[in-house]
């Protein structure tokens, strides 16, 4: 495995690839990885004749009172398992890099589309999806990968790059991996280290909403408010948890959902003691959680 930090590199190995007429992966990161990081890197792996992990700190998809500062960084542990993984190669630049005249300067910017970028967590994160927007096509322009994997976790922002990638028209197929959690449902994240003991237990609720709302949604006669009000329920009695959505929406126009029968995802947002957490589920799946404990066992 090798670690590549420049362009000039980054030009030579695609180039090289080429040559070889071998195909590419990437998989683009903040670092900090975890098993739902591993597990991108080895779907890229089987599918993949090389891999390349990036790992940058995007500064652009930070509010100014969001944690770019603190956000956990780890690079050692991080290459570690990449190589375990099977990546070929990891990008890790420098800020100066992705952004030659600083990220606050004016210079060009990927803007997604609204309907896609300013709901959801876009309604609290301004700028956040052009920040991401930027920067993942600043990789797949740099990389010029034949598949690009990414987390269903963060499921706005898959919305927004399998967009960006046909609206821009990069040759890149986009492959989307199953959220992968702890066996208690709390779903694997970058942040959960934040997470004291007792903010851990009341993050669980977001978890155990999303299961409730799943199975509220296999009952007969089962409707969207339905749906919703199963979930609500479960997150009213976590009181640490500060909710800032509970939406259920079309899984691909992110649009309010009129009838179970369109695809639908049910997604959360909260922030539990400082930190802010993501979660959802695709209703139309088989059950998203194993090892839940009891709903009422969140209060």
């Amino acid at each position: 495995m090798e670690l590549v930090r420049g362009v000039p590199e980054v030009r030579r190995t695609v180039a090289a690839v080429r040559r070889a007429g071998r195909s590419l992966g990437v998989v683009p990161t903040m670092g900090y990885l975890h098993a739902g990081h591993r597990a991108l890197i080895e779907a890229a792996a089987q599918a993949c004749d090389e891999v390349v992990v990036t790992i940058f700190v995007n500064p652009t998809q930070f509010g100014p009172q969001e944690d770019f500062n603190r956000y956990p960084r780890d690079l050692e542990a991080d290459l570690a398992v990449c190589e375990a993984a099977g990546a070929r190669w990891v990008f890790v630049p420098d800020t100066a890099t992705m952004y030659p005249t600083g990220p606050d300067a004016p210079a060009t910017r990927v803007v997604p589309p609204a309907s896609l970028s300013e709901g959801l967590c876009g309604a609290f994160r301004e700028g956040h999806f052009v920040g991401v927007a930027t920067v993942v096509a600043k990789l797949f322009a740099l990389w010029q990968p034949d598949r690009a994997y990414f987390g269903l976790k963060d499921f706005q922002q898959t919305a927004v790059v399998r967009a960006l990638a046909a609206d821009l028209m990069f040759p890149v197929q986009i492959v989307l991996v199953p959220t992968v959690r702890e066996a208690d449902g709390l779903a694997m994240s970058s942040r959960n280290v934040y997470l004291a003991p007792e903010a851990r237990r009341q993050a669980l609720a977001l978890s155990r909403a999303l299961q409730a709302g799943w199975e509220a949604a296999q009952l007969p006669g089962a409707t969207p408010a339905t749906v919703r009000e199963a979930a609500t329920l479960v997150l009213a009695q976590a009181s640490e948890v500060e909710v800032q959505y509970l939406a259920l929406v079309h899984e691909e126009a992110l649009t309010p959902l009129v009838a179970l029968s369109e695809p639908g995802v049910l997604a959360v947002a909260a922030v539990v003691a400082g930190t802010r957490l993501i979660d959802n589920v695709s209703l139309g799946g088989a059950a998203p959680l194993y090892g839940v404990l009891p709903c009422e066992a969140v209060s």
